[in-house]
């Protein structure tokens, strides 16, 4: 088991990370949030050593979007929300990045995947294809779909 000093610096280095990816999928708070001590949990027991701290940071993010997937897939996603939750969650959206969130949340899960992890997490495409298991000219297809996908959804230009 991983010491609080371990916990500590990985909390603080991938953090935003897992909840921003988990918010992607689920786009639900307290749902980001069970995952998230979930991730957490997991790599409290994780025995094994890391090669790097990018090594590191993908089993991170690897993690996460299998957790979400199981997640998404466990409960049959509810398509409903309290009241009060859509209130709030409505109020703090704003203007143009938030209408390019609504978007890009809006987008199959594949696409999804790689629009926030390389704008995002800044991740190249071929550092993508080995997080998601996938071969590298499939990262680039789905890239230039997704973009081409926003630009139709949100008009004009979208690097």
């Amino acid at each position: 088991m991983k010491s609080d000093e371990d916990l500590s610096r990985v909390m603080e280095s991938y953090a935003d990370m897992v909840r921003r990816i988990c918010f992607v999928h689920l786009k639900n708070r307290q749902d980001t949030e069970d995952i998230f001590q979930n991730v957490y949990l997991k790599y409290l027991l994780y025995e094994k050593a890391f090669a790097s701290c990018e090594h590191e940071k993908a089993w991170f993010a690897r993690v996460t979007i299998n957790a979400c997937k199981d997640q998404m897939r466990y409960f049959s996603r509810r398509k409903w929300v309290p009241l009060d939750a859509a209130e709030v969650e409505g109020e703090s959206k704003e203007s143009a990045s938030s209408e390019v969130l609504e978007t890009v949340l809006k987008l199959p899960e594949k696409y999804r995947n790689v629009i926030y992890l390389y704008y995002y997490e800044e991740y190249s495409a071929v550092e993508i294809a080995k997080i998601l298991g996938r071969k590298e000219n499939t990262i680039y297809t789905w890239l230039m779909r997704a973009k081409e996908l926003l630009r139709k959804k949100l008009g004009g230009e979208w690097a």
